[in-house]
């Protein structure tokens, strides 16, 4: 599978990506809605309603960036949420809005790379992440490494972008993604850079069957996957074998 990073710069795919945030931080939660006209708030409540049959679970958010999924995992299941990402930046707006909310004793975030999580093994009842397998530098490490932190029978919900297949919305939307989206990112975020390497990176990622794929050689059962909006994303559902 091809890598592709952020920056023609050298330095890895992971210290790249965490720059890559750390610079857009101030903007991302603006451009994440209004690129996407507000559906990706949607997307976030169905990957979250998979996981209201676990009873008081306690969640890790891995790749939690500004802290969207787990401040909404805690509105709608009343759950604990541990958050973790490698963008200090993007922890610091998350901080920010949790303490806004006078959620700091059930929502927490902390530095952390997704490939080497700092938690125990089978700690969680739940893990998700939204919008940022694709950015792991090795994605099997990445989600056999949220694989054991899992308990055994645990679930682990992926919402990350897919390829729309259906003319005439795959072309038009693929116009947009690669031509538009690009644009006016880069001129509200002033890193050009960030907002071409997206459609870069959902282009490179093993979307549908393959991520499922990826999901089983990490030790996880795939349960079902759910196109989103015309295939623009998609949400996998998984769990860990019991013991």
């Amino acid at each position: 599978m091809m890598t592709v990073k952020p920056y023609t710069a050298e330095g890895s795919k992971k210290k790249q990506v965490a720059g890559m945030f750390n610079n857009i931080a101030p903007k991302y939660d603006f451009l994440n809605h209004f690129l996407s006209m507000g559906i990706d708030k949607i997307w976030r409540k169905r990957a979250i309603n998979l996981l209201k049959d676990i009873e008081q679970p306690l969640i890790l958010d891995v790749a939690t960036g500004t802290g969207d999924l787990a401040l909404e995992a805690n509105r709608r299941l009343g759950c604990k949420v541990v958050g973790v990402d490698i963008s200090v930046e993007m922890l610091k707006v998350a901080e920010e809005k949790i303490k806004k909310r006078n959620l700091e004793n059930v929502i927490s975030v902390q530095e952390g790379d997704s490939e080497n999580l700092p938690f125990e093994n089978d700690s969680f009842d739940a893990v998700m992440v939204a919008f940022g397998v694709r950015n792991f530098e090795n994605l099997n490490k990445g989600l056999s490494d949220m694989a054991r932190t899992l308990k055994p029978g645990g679930k682990m919900v992926v919402l990350e972008f897919s390829k729309p297949v259906y003319f005439p919305f795959k072309q038009l939307y693929m116009f947009y993604f690669r031509y538009i989206l690009p644009w006016l990112g880069g001129i509200i975020s002033k890193d050009k850079a960030a907002y071409t390497y997206l459609p870069e990176s959902v282009l490179t990622f093993p979307d549908g069957k393959r991520f499922d794929d990826e999901l089983a050689k990490a030790g996880m059962t795939p349960v079902k996957r759910f196109k989103q909006t015309m295939g623009i994303a998609t949400i996998y559902l998984s769990e860990k074998k019991a013991q």
